[in-house]
C-alpha cells in the first residue's frame, strides 16, 4: 500500500478500534437490550449528539447483530472499509474479502439517520440475495428493509411502501427508471422517490465506469414508422471503405466522405442529401452506417429469435428490455435482416452519472478502483482508498504471453488449459465477446475437455456455474463478466494444485477489468494463479497501434518469413509495453468518451431539471389558476413572434387554439388595425373561453384539479417531444466535427434553440388543452377530460 493511501486510512483506523473496544459491552447486552438500541442511537442524533459519536456505537450494535443473526463478526478490515463507506468515499476491497458484511454497517447507521438509503447493485439476483439474508439483520434491530426491483411489483400497493423504507435493495435500473416514472406522473401521491440520502454502490465501477455511457430511456408514444431503414442499410452496405465514408483508428467514429454523399445522391436519385429537405434521409443514412461499421454481432448484441438483444460491453450480460436510442436499434435490426420494430419516442432520459450525482452522499465498493481514482473524483467528486486484506493474497501473477497471431495465441493457451486439466487444477478462461467463447468450446470439445460456458446466451446459469469453478477437474469459459459478487470456492485438494487458475484471453480495454479477472483466484489468502495470452492481431492492440508497434509488427513477420524467428511466443519487453501501451490509449479514449457523454448530459440536466422543477411546483400548487393570467400573455407574445399580424391568422389562432365555436359575429375585426388592438382582443376571446370552461365545472376543487392535470399534460407533451428531438440530434451531432465545431458547442447551440421553441410551443399547448379540450360529467360526479 502507498504512503498516501495509509495517511488516509489513518483516521478511519481509529474510528475502527473505538468501534472494536465496544465490542464487549454489546456483546453483553441481551438480545431485547440491543433491539432496543436503534431507538437510543435516534435519540442521541435527535438531541443533536456528533455524528461521528453516535456512528462508533452504531456500528458497534450491527456488528454485534451481525454476529447473532449472520454468525459472521466483521474483522476489523471490514469495519475500516465500513467507516470508509459512511463517509463517502471508494473502498476498494479484494474479491472475498466480505464487502456484503461491510455495507451493513453504513447501511444501519443510515437508517438510523433517517429514510432515502439504497445499496445498489447491477444484478437483481444478487440483490434479492443480500436482500433476503441481509435484511434479516436490519428488521431484527426495527428498521424496515424493502426490496425494489421486482418487475412483477403491484405498482399502487408496493412502490410507495418500499421507497418509505429504512433500506431499500434495488439495482441501478430499477431505481433510474422509477425516477424517470415519478417525473411523469400526474400527482405528487405517485411519486415514490421522495429522499435520495445515500446510496452505496456495490461494483461501484461496473456501474458508474462501464455503464456510465448507457442512458436510461423511457419510450412512449410510436412515432410514424419510417420506411428510410431497409433502403439506407442497403446502400450504405456497398459503400468502400477510404472512398464512401472513413474509420477512426479507434473503431469509434464513422462518417462520410464527399464521394460517399454523391453516390447515395444518384443511388436516391436527389440534389444536396445534407439540405434541410432531405434531413429524415441522411439521419437514417448515418444510422445504417453506425450499425454496420460500428456495432458487432456477438460483441455488442446478438440475434436471439428475431430481435436484437443488447449486450453489456465489460460483462457480455445480456440487457433486456433495453434498446438503442433515436432508431439506432432499428437500423441495426435493418442490418441483421430481422423484424424492424417500433420506432417509439424517448420520454425520459437520464445517465448513470447523473442519476447518482442527485444523491447528497454517495459511496461504493468494488475489488477494482484505484486505477481510475482520478475519473471517481473528477466526476463524482469521490475518493478512492485501498483497504487491507485479512489475510496477505498469494495469487502468482505470470507474466504476459505474448505472440504475433491469434492462431498461434489460441492454440497455445488451449495447450495450458489441457495440462492443467490433466493435473486436475481448475480453470476459468475469459474472453472478450461472446463469439469468442464459443470458439474455445468448440476448441475444447475437439481436445475431449468438459467444461462450461457462461456468456450472454446463458447468464441465467452464471451464479451456480461460477460457484463451481473452483472445483477440481472444472473448465469453465466465461465472457468477461466472470460472476462478479459471486465467490468461487476452492474444491477439495484444489489449495495444492496451485488453486484456481485464471486464463485471460486478451487484454480488456482497461487494466481494472483485467485486474477484476485476476482478483477471482487467490480469494482471502488462499492460492491461485493467472496469465494472459495476448496477440498483435487482438482488438485492443490492432485499434491503437502506434506507428512504432506497427513497424515493429512488419519487422517481425519478414523475420519470420525468413525463418529467422520461429513461430510462437515472444518474450521481449518492448513487446508487453506494447500491449499495455494499447490498453492505455483505450483507457484514455473510453475516458474521453465517457467525458463527453457526461458533457451531453449536462446539456439535458439542465432543462431537465428546470421542467421537473416546475412540474412539481404545478403538482403542489394550491392555486392553479394563478398561472392561467401568464400562460394568456405568454401565448398571445407567442403569436406575435411566429405569426404576421393578418385577419386570416387571427382566424386561424383563434380556431386552433382558442374556441372551435367563436362567434364571429359578435366582433368587428375591421377594427384590430394595430398590434394592441390585436391583444386585447385575443385576451378577451381567451377569457370568454375560459368562463365557458369554468362554467361546466361547478366544483371549485375539481376546477382546481383539472388545471393541474391541463398544466402538467401539456409540459410533458412538449418534454417529450424535445427529450425525443435531443436523443436524435446526439446520434446525428457526434459526426458533425467539420467546419471547425467540436460536436458539443454544434449541440449546445443547437439544444438552446430547441429549448426556446419547447416554451413556445408549450404556451400554445397549454392554452388548447385548456379552452378546447372537451368535459364529461359522469353520475358520480367525476369528470373525463378529451383533450384535443
Amino acid at each position: 500500500m502507498k504512503l498516501t493511501d495509509k495517511l488516509a486510512l489513518r483516521k478511519y483506523e481509529k474510528i475502527a478500534d473505538k468501534i472494536l473496544h465496544r465490542e464487549e459491552f454489546y456483546s453483553s447486552l441481551s438480545d431485547d437490550d440491543l433491539k432496543k438500541q436503534t431507538s437510543i442511537l435516534r435519540n442521541r442524533l435527535k438531541n443533536k449528539e456528533k455524528v461521528d459519536n453516535v456512528l462508533v456505537d452504531a456500528y458497534a450494535v450491527i456488528r454485534e447483530a451481525d454476529r447473532r443473526i449472520l454468525g459472521l463478526c466483521p474483522f476489523r478490515v471490514q469495519v475500516i472499509g465500513a467507516v470508509v463507506l459512511f463517509y463517502g468515499n471508494i473502498a476498494e476491497m479484494k474479491t472475498g474479502e466480505g464487502k456484503t458484511l461491510t455495507a451493513t454497517m453504513p447501511m444501519y447507521f443510515s437508517g438510523v439517520i433517517g429514510k432515502g438509503n439504497f445499496l445498489i447493485t447491477s444484478n437483481s439476483y444478487l440483490s434479492k440475495r443480500d436482500f433476503d439474508e441481509v435484511g434479516r439483520v436490519y428488521r431484527w434491530l426495527g428498521l424496515t428493509v424493502e426490496f425494489g426491483a421486482d418487475d412483477n411489483l403491484d405498482e399502487e400497493k408496493n412502490k410507495a411502501r418500499i421507497y418509505s423504507a429504512d433500506i431499500v435493495y434495488t439495482t441501478n435500473s430499477s431505481l433510474g427508471f422509477d425516477y424517470l416514472f415519478d417525473n411523469l406522473s400526474a400527482s405528487v401521491n405517485k411519486q415514490y422517490i421522495k429522499e435520495m440520502n445515500f446510496a452505496l454502490i456495490d461494483e461501484v465501477d461496473a456501474i458508474l465506469l462501464d455503464m456510465a455511457q448507457t442512458p436510461l430511456i423511457i419510450s412512449g408514444a410510436p412515432k410514424v414508422q419510417s420506411n428510410f431503414y431497409n433502403s439506407s442499410d442497403k446502400i450504405v452496405k456497398i459503400l468502400k471503405l477510404d472512398r464512401d465514408f472513413e474509420l477512426s483508428n479507434d473503431n469509434k467514429s464513422v462518417w462520410f466522405t464527399k464521394l460517399g454523399i454523391q453516390k447515395m445522391e444518384l443511388y436516391f436519385g436527389i440534389h444536396n442529401l445534407l439540405s434541410k429537405q432531405w434531413k429524415s434521409l441522411y439521419r437514417h443514412l448515418v444510422l445504417a452506417l453506425k450499425a454496420n461499421y460500428l456495432y458487432q454481432k456477438n460483441r455488442d448484441y446478438i440475434v436471439e429469435q428475431d430481435k436484437i438483444l443488447l449486450l453489456d460491453y465489460t460483462n457480455g450480460r445480456k440487457l433486456p428490455g433495453t434498446k438503442l436510442e433515436a432508431g439506432m436499434h432499428q437500423a441495426l435490426e435493418a442490418k441483421e435482416s430481422v423484424t424492424i420494430s417500433i420506432d417509439s419516442r424517448s420520454m425520459g432520459s437520464i445517465t448513470y452519472q447523473n442519476l447518482f450525482r442527485m444523491f447528497h452522499k454517495l459511496s461504493g465498493m468494488t475489488g477494482t478502483a484505484k486505477t481510475n481514482a482520478q475519473e471517481f473524483r473528477e466526476t463524482y467528486n469521490i475518493d478512492v482508498l485501498v483497504i487491507p486484506t485479512n489475510k496477505p493474497s498469494k495469487r502468482i501473477d505470470e507474466k504476459d504471453r505474448i505472440f504475433l497471431s491469434s492462431e498461434e495465441k489460441i492454440l497455445s493457451s488451449v495447450e495450458r488449459v489441457k495440462y492443467e486439466y490433466s493435473r486436475g487444477r481448475p480453470v476459468l478462461i475469459e474472453t472478450g465477446s461472446v463469439s469468442l467463447s464459443e470458439l474455445y468450446s468448440r476448441i475444447l470439445l475437439r481436445e475431449g475437455i468438459p467444461h462450461n460456458v457462461l456468456n450472454a446466451r446463458n447468464a441465467f446459469k452464471e451464479a451456480n456455474m461460477v460457484s463451481k469453478a473452483g472445483e477440481k477437474g472444472a473448465v469453465t469459459v466465461a465472457t468477461s463478466m466472470a460472476g462478479r459478487g459471486t465467490d468461487i470456492k476452492l474444491g477439495k485438494g484444489v489449495a495444492e494444485l496451485g488453486g484456481l487458475l485464471v486464463i485471460g484471453t486478451e487484454r480488456m480495454s482497461d487494466i481494472r477489468i483485467d485486474n477484476q479477472l485476476k482478483g477471482r483466484a487467490g480469494r482471502q489468502g488462499e492460492p491461485g494463479g493467472s496469465v494472459f495470452f495476448v496477440s498483435y492481431e487482438d482488438d485492443i492492440v490492432r485499434k491503437n497501434a502506434t506507428a512504432a508497434m506497427r513497424q515493429e509488427r512488419m519487422q517481425l513477420e519478414k523475420k519470420f518469413e525468413k525463418k529467422q524467428l520461429k513461430k510462437g511466443e515472444l518474450f521481449k519487453n518492448k513487446n508487453k509495453r506494447y500491449v499495455l501501451r494499447a490498453q492505455r490509449t483505450q483507457e484514455n479514449s473510453d475516458k474521453d468518451s465517457r467525458f463527453q457523454t457526461l458533457e451531453f448530459d449536462n446539456i439535458l440536466r439542465i432543462q431537465r431539471e428546470k421542467v421537473y422543477k416546475t412540474r412539481k411546483k404545478i403538482l403542489t400548487m394550491d392555486h392553479p389558476e394563478e398561472l392561467i393570467s401568464e400562460i394568456f400573455d405568454k401565448t398571445i407574445q407567442t403569436f406575435f413572434e411566429n405569426e404576421a399580424q393578418s385577419i386570416s391568422n387571427i382566424y386561424d389562432f383563434v380556431n386552433n387554439y382558442v374556441d372551435y365555436s367563436f362567434d364571429w359575429s359578435k366582433h368587428h375585426m375591421n377594427n384590430v388595425t394595430k398590434e394592441s388592438d390585436t391583444k386585447d382582443f385575443l385576451l378577451r376571446a381567451m377569457n370568454e373561453a375560459l368562463i365557458k370552461k369554468n362554467h361546466e365545472i361547478k366544483d371549485a376543487q375539481q376546477r382546481r384539479y383539472f388545471l393541474k392535470i391541463v398544466f402538467v399534460r401539456s409540459l410533458d407533451e412538449v418534454w417529450i417531444d424535445e427529450v425525443d428531438n435531443l436523443q436524435q440530434l446526439k446520434t446525428i451531432i457526434t459526426g458533425r466535427n467539420w467546419g471547425q465545431h467540436t460536436p458539443i458547442f454544434e449541440y449546445n447551440k443547437e439544444a438552446k434553440n430547441a429549448f426556446k421553441k419547447m416554451l413556445n410551443s408549450f404556451w400554445l399547448t397549454v392554452c388548447s388543452n385548456l379552452l378546447l379540450s372537451t368535459l364529461k360529467m359522469k353520475k358520480n360526479g367525476n369528470i373525463d377530460i378529451i383533450f384535443p
